[in-house]
């Protein structure tokens, strides 16, 4: 199972959220590419950035992080906050990333996002499925849906979509453990798909759990920052 550590940005800086409250801040002292240098240099292969300024203003802010991590690293980007044009699609693939992290344009905007689909490719996407009671959150999850999570998944993997992430906003930035039983229903319903789990691991036996039943990678943040899990144990495990 595939580890990605989160790097989550406001105003340049690495913070972190608690069920993605932005008053609930945490910030670190250490820039974005610093500690993307200290994963890449650890042996990790890829990290999760995202642009939380952007999530909220719906549109993309901190390119300069972007530029940055792309430019002086080479670890595996999927990078996403507030990408709602086609144009800023275009300019984070050319600047490298791996997959484009999309999420609130997906569920508020189907059509637009079946035509980036045509357009980059399906496998170019890592797709978001926030959820608060099963339903679909949007705009840096400040705003609830009536889109269920399995109608989401489904629609978009008929499209050619194979990589998601979920999130249980309920559990982010807790450090009480991930949403294992959601995942595991998840991948009842549709075991083709690349889940990635993302919000609450707190240890090793979080990640020994995602792994048994079957998620294809989780996204660490506030556990490492918060020195719950060592990231040498974070790297023997993924080996």
């Amino acid at each position: 199972m595939e580890i990605i550590p989160a790097i989550d940005i406001i105003q340049g800086k690495c913070v972190r959220l608690t069920e993605g409250d932005y008053s609930s801040k945490t910030e670190y002292a250490f820039s974005p590419l610093e500690i993307a240098k200290q994963y890449e240099e650890l042996g990790f292969k890829r990290v999760h950035l995202v642009d939380l300024d952007g999530a909220k203003a719906g549109k993309v802010i901190n390119w300069k992080i972007v530029e940055e991590l792309t430019s002086k690293t080479n670890l595996s980007i999927d990078f996403g906050g507030g990408v709602k044009t086609i144009a800023e699609v275009e300019r984070i693939l050319d600047l490298g990333v791996t997959y484009v992290t999309v999420g609130s344009i997906a569920a508020k905007q189907p059509i637009e996002f079946s035509g980036w689909l045509e357009t980059f490719g399906a496998e170019k996407f890592f797709l978001g499925a926030d959820v608060r009671d099963q339903k679909i959150m949007t705009a840096g999850w400040l705003e609830r849906t009536d889109i269920d999570l399995s109608d989401f998944i489904k629609q978009y993997m008929e499209m050619g979509v194979n990589h998601f992430f979920c999130t249980d906003i309920s559990k982010d930035g807790q450090l009480m453990g991930p949403a294992t039983e959601l995942y595991k229903n998840i991948l009842e319903s549709f075991p083709s798909i690349h889940l990635v789990a993302s919000g609450g691991v707190s240890s090793l036996s979080d990640l020994n759990e995602l792994k048994k039943i079957g998620c294809s990678g989780a996204i660490v943040g506030k556990a490492i920052y918060e020195g719950k899990i060592a990231l040498q144990d974070l790297v023997m495990f993924a080996q």
